[in-house]
């Protein structure tokens, strides 16, 4: 392992000043939660020269509900307080099932969902649930900060538009009002531990006779980052919610992937699979909603 500095800044202007300086002369990584960048830079995937521990920023460890404006998930927040936050069940229930499912409940424990969308790997269990609420990032560096969304923050496995002086401080999850549903369901060969071969996160919002008035469909391993399915997406769209209409969206679902075939699966079986899992996401968003 290639050493490297270690700073631990207490404030966001501590940690502008170290990333803005760092970035004259070497690789800088922010350290959130850890459990993807240790294990990187263990097996020389990644050598850093600086690495800056986020986690004693208090803008960083926010988790906070404003009723009209959403949620403010705070970059070194774990999962498991992400999922044991209330309104994180209530109002965004895919994200509570992809808490559970990264890694193991000691991983759980350390992993950040925005450390989750840094890494920017096409599998990432946090993400599909994200784009399918149209969350965003906040980005901050001496420039100053700016909000993007996380539809458009990844650009390959492994990257995004973060610049080199930048790192995330918060995400922000818009208040999706009443009568909203989501879920996240993925396919792994075996039962734990495990990345996923596809992952799909689906949301709707119905209205009162219930007609989708917004609904959000992405998916993860089926394509060099985390998509959407467009043409689903826009099927159900003040069309009544209902078995018939989900069979055809999901039928609609694998037009946007563009999967691969490895050791885990052909591009042929992760399609079948898009297929399936939003039929079961939508389903079950169903009948929770009757």
């Amino acid at each position: 392992m290639k050493p490297f500095e270690y700073f631990a800044p207490q404030s966001l202007d501590e940690a502008i000043s170290i990333f803005d300086n760092a970035n004259e002369v070497g690789d800088t990584r922010g350290l959130i939660g850890g459990s993807d960048l240790i294990d990187q830079v263990r097996n020389g995937r990644r050598e850093p020269d600086k690495v800056v521990n986020l986690k004693g920023i208090p803008e960083t460890n926010r988790l906070e509900w404003i009723e009209g404006d959403g949620l403010h998930l705070g970059s070194a927040v774990s999962c498991s307080l992400t999922a044991a936050f209330p309104k994180i069940k209530e109002r965004y229930y895919g994200l509570y099932q992809a808490c559970g499912l990264v890694g193991s409940v000691q991983i759980q424990n350390r992993a950040s969902v925005a450390g989750n969308v840094c890494n920017s790997t096409p599998s990432a269990d946090t993400v599909p649930s994200l784009l399918s609420y149209n969350a965003k990032a906040l980005l901050v560096s001496s420039k100053g900060e700016r909000i993007v969304e996380l539809n458009n923050f990844f650009t390959g496995p492994g990257r995004n538009i973060m610049e080199a002086n930048e790192f995330l401080v918060e995400i922000i999850l818009p208040d999706l009002g009443e009568n909203t549903y989501s879920r996240y369901q993925r396919f792994i060969p075996r039962n734990e531990m495990d990345i996923a071969v596809v992952g799909v996160g689906s949301f709707v919002k119905l209205d009162n006779q219930n007609k989708c008035i917004s609904s959000g469909i992405s998916l993860a391993s089926v394509g060099p980052t985390p998509i959407n399915a467009k043409d689903a997406e826009d099927f159900l769209i003040d069309k009544e919610f209902t078995k018939e209409n989900i069979e055809e969206a999901s039928k609609l679902a694998p037009n946007s992937a563009t999967p691969i075939s490895d050791v885990r699966g052909t591009a042929e079986y992760r399609k079948k699979l898009i297929k399936v899992l939003t039929s079961r996401t939508l389903s079950e968003c169903l009948e929770d909603s009757l």
